[in-house]
């Protein structure tokens, strides 16, 4: 697949330097500008290389680590599937990444506790 990366690289510089930091907190479910990536990282998708994820850890107001999701079922010890409005998300464990909330578009929803626990200890048993 060939992949127009000028456009993404347009659009980052343009967050960098305009874009006002969001104000979020942890189980929130974001559209995120994650970009144009290389290989089998997840991409974002449409003119803002959107893609929805899970605010799993604030470390301050600037930076946290955040968690890919698919409307795709996906199992396995990768992937955590949870009820999200009327329909089903898969987080992808294997996606985590630190982001800097400049990359944050609008919140979406919230992930329940439960499911969030959840997710925590399924990922823990990942990086164990």
């Amino acid at each position: 697949m060939n992949k127009d990366f000028k456009e993404w690289h347009n659009q980052k510089s343009d967050l960098h330097e305009n874009k006002v930091r969001a104000f979020f907190h942890e189980r929130e479910v974001w559209f995120a500008s994650v970009g144009m990536n290389i290989g089998f990282e997840q991409d974002g998708r449409g003119d803002a290389f959107l893609r929805p994820v899970i605010v799993l850890k604030k470390f301050n107001n600037e930076v946290l680590w955040c968690i890919p999701l698919t409307k795709n079922q996906k199992k396995g010890k990768y992937y955590y599937s949870f009820p999200l409005g009327k329909g089903v998300s898969t987080a992808i464990l294997s996606q985590i990444r630190l982001i800097d909330c400049k990359r944050l578009q609008y919140k979406i929803g919230d992930m329940d506790q439960k499911n969030f626990d959840e997710i925590k200890e399924k990922l823990k048993q990942l990086l164990a």
